[in-house]
C-alpha cells in the first residue's frame, strides 16, 4: 500500500498509529531520532505524518513546520507527501507551507486512513 513515516514525540500515539496502519497494510517507519534527513534517506517513505509540535530527545521544543521546510527544500524529498497534524487548527498554515494535507487531533482512525489513502492517490 505504501510506506509511511510517523514523526511524533508522543510514543503512545506512535505505537497506536503503527498498529492501526499496519493492520491497514501500510509499512511503517516510526519516529526518527536525530537527523530527519538521514532517517528519510534510510526509510524512503511515500508519506510522512508529521506533528506540528514536537520535542527533541532532551525535551526541547521543535517546530514541525521547520522539518516540513527542510523536507521540501531537499531535492530528494520535495515531492514526498506530508500530512501535518496538531490539536490546534493549522490547516491553512500547513497548506501554505507545503503540506499536502492537515488533520486536526483528536481524529477518528478511519478519517486518518481515508486521508492517507486520498493523499497517496494524488
Amino acid at each position: 500500500m505504501g510506506k509511511l513515516m510517523l514523526v511524533d514525540d508522543n510514543l503512545v500515539v506512535v505505537d497506536l498509529l503503527k498498529t492501526l496502519l499496519e493492520m491497514e497494510g501500510f509499512e511503517i517507519a516510526t519516529n526518527p531520532q536525530g537527523d530527519i534527513l538521514k532517517a528519510l534517506q534510510t526509510e524512503q517513505p511515500d508519506l510522512i505524518l508529521l506533528d506540528v509540535f514536537l520535542k527533541d530527545t532532551i525535551g526541547r521544543d521543535v517546530d514541525g513546520f521547520q522539518f516540513l521546510h527542510t523536507i521540501r527544500k531537499h531535492s530528494d524529498f520535495h515531492n514526498t507527501k506530508v500530512i501535518m497534524s496538531s490539536g490546534m487548527d493549522f490547516k491553512i498554515e500547513s497548506k501554505m507551507r507545503g503540506a499536502d494535507a492537515f488533520i486536526l487531533k483528536p481524529y477518528m482512525p478511519e478519517d486518518l486512513i481515508h486521508l492517507i489513502k486520498h493523499v497517496l492517490a494524488e
